[in-house]
């Protein structure tokens, strides 16, 4: 299945109107999975800085380290 997915940067202002696709934790306090109103999924991780990583990352994006079980259960809810 493929999906466009913007990559417009979102501003403070936009309301992306969050719905929780799947966590690793009950609550959504940890590594999570969400889809946005705009067809699109945000992901919530720990911040790798890109000088650790080794790479160059333009400005308004950051990495963000995920258990790989995390994709597990996407896979899942979107299967």
């Amino acid at each position: 299945m493929s999906t466009s997915v913007s990559s417009a940067p979102v501003s403070a202002s936009t309301d992306l109107g969050l719905e929780l696709v799947t966590t690793l934790c009950g609550n959504g306090t940890c590594p999570t999975v969400y889809r946005t109103n705009r067809g699109t999924l945000v992901v919530q991780g720990y911040v790798v800085p890109a000088a650790q990583a080794g790479i160059e990352v333009p400005d308004g994006e950051l990495l963000v380290e995920i258990p790989a079980e995390l994709l597990d259960g996407l896979a899942e809810s979107t299967a």
